[in-house]
């Protein structure tokens, strides 16, 4: 994902967190606003981030942006400027599955992801690498990182089955989850080469993967809550609640915006919850 795709989608998402909007009309007029208000900031019209939004939300655009546009989207989520945001943002999910490992180096200790001259260790998803308990509980020095290379090695050899290949756990890239699949209810990120038959993949959406969700109980619904905030889908008179506007991931076909009429219909305590899910 480029830096532009993802500072755009960063932006939207804590646009949706504040405003609690949906829509990206909704969004993007208040963003607009919050723009003028808070940042002073009059070039970005709200017709500019619908553009914005199809372009690199819904869609994977490489259109050129003004670096001061930039900048001053990079300021609202909290970055100094786009530069800033380039260099040191990293993304939530990221963040939840990466590991730091701590080596004890002459007696120094240090986090080595802090120190990229000498040694850089993420370690992404771990069913793809398991640290050695002996290793987790204890500080360990050279010739404890030699322990640990020749675990990682055999590792790789026993895994692979391949020596021609390059190795795995230093190739992050092979490992990245830039896709994602419907899993009845939600989107998971996977690897866009997941050759799994079952799995319908498509490029990822951290906006889709949060907030888009298949409402499993409809007789929570009632119109007081529900009533533009969710979505439904109806099919062979089936209908189906979401969180959010889209499309139905089985189906395809385009959600529409749940009435009075409809939520009275299928949801409230008169709905079955073991027929709902």
């Amino acid at each position: 994902m480029s830096k532009k795709k993802l500072l755009i989608n960063e932006v939207f998402e804590q646009a949706r967190r504040e405003s609690e909007k949906t829509t990206k009309s909704g969004l993007a007029s208040y963003l607009h606003l919050c723009f003028i208000d808070n940042l002073k900031f009059y070039d970005i019209s709200e017709k500019t981030f619908i553009r914005y939004y199809e372009d690199f939300v819904e869609g994977n655009s490489s259109r050129n942006i003004e670096p001061e546009r930039l900048n001053k989207m990079s300021q609202y989520i909290g970055y100094k400027d786009f530069t800033d945001f380039s260099r040191t943002f990293i993304r939530n999910d990221e963040k939840k599955n990466m590991t730091t490992v701590k080596i004890s180096v002459d007696q120094d200790e240090e986090i080595i992801s802090e120190r990229l001259s000498k040694i850089n260790i993420n370690i992404i998803n771990e069913q793809h690498f398991k640290m050695p308990e002996f290793v987790r509980q204890n500080s360990f020095g050279l010739v404890g990182m030699f322990i640990l290379g020749s675990f990682l090695i055999g590792n790789y050899y026993c895994s692979s089955g391949n020596r021609n290949e390059p190795l795995r756990f230093f190739n992050i890239a092979n490992i990245e989850k830039n896709c994602m699949y419907w899993d009845k209810n939600e989107y998971k990120p996977t690897d866009c080469k997941d050759g799994s038959p079952s799995l319908i993949v498509v490029p990822k959406d951290t906006i889709q993967i949060k907030y888009f969700k298949r409402i499993t109980r409809k007789d929570t619904l009632t119109v007081e809550n529900a009533l533009g905030k969710t979505w439904y889908s109806k099919v062979n008179g089936k209908v189906e609640f979401f969180t959010m506007d889209g499309k139905d991931p089985e189906n395809k076909k385009e959600l529409k915006k749940s009435t009075a009429y409809i939520i009275k219909k299928y949801c409230g305590r008169n709905t079955d919850p073991i027929m709902s899910e």
